[in-house]
């Protein structure tokens, strides 16, 4: 492999030309004398073929390709500083990458105030985010596919914390032969007509949950699916209140006015995979998330979680 002519430390004190205003005031903040700044830029010109500044009296100026060159550099150099705080931070014990899987009930607006503030806090730790279904957040936590799952139980063996609740409505569009009955619906009423239902991404063990008596079933693998195909007037469902919060507004989808369970409450819970190996970049994607919780406003308009 070709070794690059010249270096960073050049680099940046073209950069600091650039910054200060000129030769003399880079090298004060750069703490070397004049004459060494002199040097490393004629030293890289010479290098590079090109002339990085033209002198204009007391003051340096970047030429053409010299800024073009700069800017790229620029670029080097900032991958330089974020390798170094990558370092410091491995090096404090935080990990540089935290494994997340969230359960698709989650709301969005949940999930990216959480990952946001993270971001802030922890710039050089990834996120690895997975959307998993029903006993797909249990697969993932006993497998150690993840660091912290949301998910709707919490496995044997594993503690968890109570997130929130999220209220399911049955909904179907305002034409669905359902609607047109025009009274309280049973479950003989709904066994009859095509449910949506949602597939859970677990593999090992698999379960179903809700109620499930149609005998006609499509099952589909996302949220979102569920939502446009209830939507598009193919079929019954419950679904997240969060998520169909605006449809029910706006009357492109309706409550089915059932004589029981017309809401079920699904508990979501954060759960460790090995709570007393857990970094700090994995507690404090913990705390964010239910920091984010506790101010989450019930009700409102939501997508979901992920949409893969």
């Amino acid at each position: 492999m070709k070794m690059p002519r010249t270096t960073l430390e050049q680099w940046r004190v073209v950069q600091a030309i650039v910054e200060h205003g000129g030769y003399a005031q880079a090298a004060e903040a750069l703490h070397r004398s004049q004459s060494s700044i002199s040097y490393m830029v004629a030293r890289l010109q010479e290098q590079l073929g090109v002339e990085l500044f033209a002198i204009e009296g007391r003051k340096a100026r970047l030429t053409e390709s010299g800024a073009a060159l700069l800017a790229r550099a620029g670029e080097l150099l900032g991958d330089a500083y974020r390798i170094e705080q990558l370092a410091d931070s491995l090096q404090q014990g935080w990990e540089a990458e935290v494994r997340l899987a969230v359960d698709a009930a989650l709301p969005a607006t949940l999930l990216l105030s959480a990952l946001r503030e993270f971001a802030g806090l922890a710039p050089q730790t990834r996120v690895q985010l997975t959307e998993v279904v029903l006993s797909g957040a249990d697969e993932a936590l006993l497998q150690r596919q993840v660091e912290l799952a949301v998910g709707t139980r919490i496995p044997t063996g594993h503690f968890g914390e109570r997130l929130l609740d999220i209220p399911f409505v049955a909904v179907a569009h305002p034409s669905h032969p359902l609607h047109q009955l025009r009274r309280e619906l049973t479950a003989e009423d709904l066994s009859r007509e095509l449910q949506v239902v949602l597939r859970d991404s677990g593999h090992a063990n698999p379960r179903d949950d809700g109620w499930l008596g149609a005998t006609l079933r499509w099952t589909v693998s996302s949220m979102q699916a569920v939502r446009l195909l209830v939507a598009g007037g193919l079929g019954f469902a419950w679904l997240p209140e969060h998520m169909v919060a605006g449809p029910l507004r706006d009357s492109t989808l309706q409550r089915l006015p059932l004589r029981e369970g017309r809401i079920r409450h699904v508990t979501l819970y954060l759960v460790h995979s090995q709570p007393d190996l857990a970094g700090p970049a994995t507690r404090l994607l913990a705390d964010e998330l239910i920091k984010a919780t506790s101010v989450f406003p019930r009700g409102a308009d939501d997508a979901p979680a992920i949409i893969g």
